[in-house]
């Protein structure tokens, strides 16, 4: 299966042609609805529905997608005018939060829910709750109750209907928009003043490749399950191709944990099985390994159609702060994992181009202290400042010239990409948490492309 080419997937249009003419989701006969706020009523089939007080509205200069108003994502581009799912009964004159956990619990008195899932689910509002509310927003607490229903809504439809992951996800957009349900749910807890891209018109430059069929890989740190969001929404305005098309390389747990699945389905995925969880249960590693060969020949299949843009975590799973210090920083890089990638990339046939990204986005959802073994881990949340940035492509052969074996070459080329990332991360960190702003560096040019 080789991928479509670019001007396919982005509209028939590249994305910088498409910067020029109104993106074809603005031509569609039905808007998209937001909830905005949102009242939960009983829709004519006696299930859950949202009803949305506003749609959607063009974005500032009329680029890229549409700006969501406040509220929970109802419906996508393609149509489909409202969540229904599985959810009980609602009284018609709406809901409040602790009718919420009345329902939450009555599901799992039924037996709809299982335990463990109820337990996370209502810890996780609480927390968001809380994280909302610190927003300072007037309608924070309508934003919260209505992306927090739409999760409630697709937890309970995923437990009675789960879904399998593929090796090769595409991001589910109809007739229930899961890419927007996962930007919408994340973008209350960012802080956008507080928040900034490094070196954006990089990221126009991978687009101009693209354009050309091109691939792009990009060699990141990764920290939070809500990693896919915090990338789209930094770039949503400037660069909304890349937003929605990026492949992230993900690991098992986000698409098998029942409060992860609802957001993953909405991103495009490789599905692999992480290094760090490979031996968690010694019966199930073949399996693991047959798998994750699938995998790789998924993406290779990807990249020799070209106009593919990965984006994958070479150090295996989330950063994790340290132990003596409390310091959190980017994980070291695995080397076989950079050259496993490299190699693909390299054999597909096509030009390939490698950058370094840095996140910096651990406040917003940190992830346990320690890895662990079993799925369903306890969800803090925040609303706080992020961070993106990118540097120039690392070329292998510019690096390894002077190596004097593959091994070598091997270890220095991981150690150069992994090196930028940290100086990338150590400048976001000045700007984010010690206030120097866009002038925490001059090598690498901040800005907050969504003003």
């Amino acid at each position: 299966m080789h991928a479509p080419p670019l001007v396919a997937l982005a509209g028939g249009a590249c994305p910088a042609a498409a910067a020029a003419s109104p993106p074809p989701w603005l031509a569609s006969p039905r808007a998209a609805i937001l909830a905005a706020p949102a009242r939960l009523l009983r829709s004519r089939r006696g299930a859950l529905r949202l009803e949305a007080k506003a749609a959607w509205r063009a974005g500032g200069d009329g680029r890229g997608p549409r700006v969501p108003a406040k509220g929970a994502v109802l419906a996508s581009y393609m149509g489909a005018e409202e969540v229904v799912g599985p959810s009980p009964l609602l009284d018609e004159e709406g809901l409040d939060d602790e009718e919420l956990i009345l329902h939450i619990r009555k599901e799992l008195e039924e037996g709809n829910l299982p335990a463990d899932v109820a337990s996370n689910l209502e810890e996780l509002y609480y927390n968001y709750k809380n994280a909302v509310l610190r927003t300072g927003d007037p309608n924070a607490y309508e934003i919260m109750l209505s992306n927090m229903m739409a999760l409630f809504d697709r937890v309970l439809l995923d437990v009675q209907n789960p879904f399998t992951f593929p090796p090769y996800h595409k991001a589910i957009r109809e007739p229930f928009d899961y890419y927007m349900f996962g930007q919408n749910y994340i973008r209350p807890l960012v802080d956008f003043r507080n928040s900034y891209v490094g070196n954006i018109s990089l990221f126009h430059d991978m687009e101009e490749k693209l354009c050309q069929g091109h691939n792009v890989v990009l060699m990141s740190n990764h920290q939070t399950e809500a990693d896919p969001a915090i990338i789209a929404l930094l770039l949503e305005k400037s660069n909304p191709w890349i937003c929605e098309n990026i492949v992230y390389v993900a690991g098992d747990r986000v698409v098998t944990d029942p409060l992860c699945k609802p957001f993953s389905m909405g991103r495009n995925l490789i599905c692999v099985y992480s290094k760090k969880h490979m031996n968690d249960y010694p019966e199930l590693m073949e399996m693991k390994r047959k798998s994750n060969t699938r995998s790789l020949k998924e993406m290779a299949l990807l990249l020799r159609g070209g106009s593919q843009l990965i984006w994958i975590a070479p150090s295996g799973g989330r950063d994790r702060p340290d132990p003596s210090t409390g310091e959190w920083y980017p994980a070291p890089f695995d080397s076989s994992s950079v050259d496993n990638m490299r190699r693909l990339l390299e054999h597909a046939g096509v030009p390939g181009h490698i950058y370094p990204l840095s996140l910096l986005c651990y406040e917003v959802m940190p992830p346990p202290q320690q890895v662990e073994k079993e799925i369903g881990e306890q969800r803090v949340i925040s609303f706080h400042g992020v961070g993106l940035s990118v540097t120039e492509e690392i070329k292998y052969g510019d690096i390894t010239a002077h190596t004097k074996n593959a091994d070598e070459g091997r270890e220095l080329f991981t150690d150069t990409l992994y090196s930028s990332v940290v100086n990338q991360y150590n400048v976001l960190k000045s700007a984010i948490f010690r206030d120097r702003g866009a002038a925490a560096n001059t090598a690498i040019s901040l800005s907050q492309p969504w003003r």
